[in-house]
């Protein structure tokens, strides 16, 4: 069960990063690609989670999930600090 959630989780950030990426190419508005950008990380962190969790069970990829939820989060917030409209 837990391999399903995991999955799904992975695959709902994957299709948010892509409406919002394909959305920022068609309208130019930035804040799109931030949020396109940040789901892109939160996708890799599910990717990296379902590996943590499902495949490499005598490897712990704590701190390289960790470092990709900052990393996601990162674009996001440049965005919301720096841009203005």
């Amino acid at each position: 069960m837990a391999a399903i959630i995991y999955t799904l989780c992975a695959l709902t950030a994957f299709a948010c990063a892509l409406m919002l990426l394909r959305g920022f190419f068609a309208t130019r508005h930035r804040i799109l690609l931030w949020s396109g950008l940040c789901f892109s990380g939160m996708f890799i962190n599910n990717v990296l989670l379902v590996l943590d969790r499902l495949f490499f069970l005598d490897t712990n990829l704590t701190t390289w999930r960790l470092l990709a939820g900052l990393a996601a989060l990162l674009p996001l917030l440049y965005g919301l600090i720096r841009e203005e409209e």
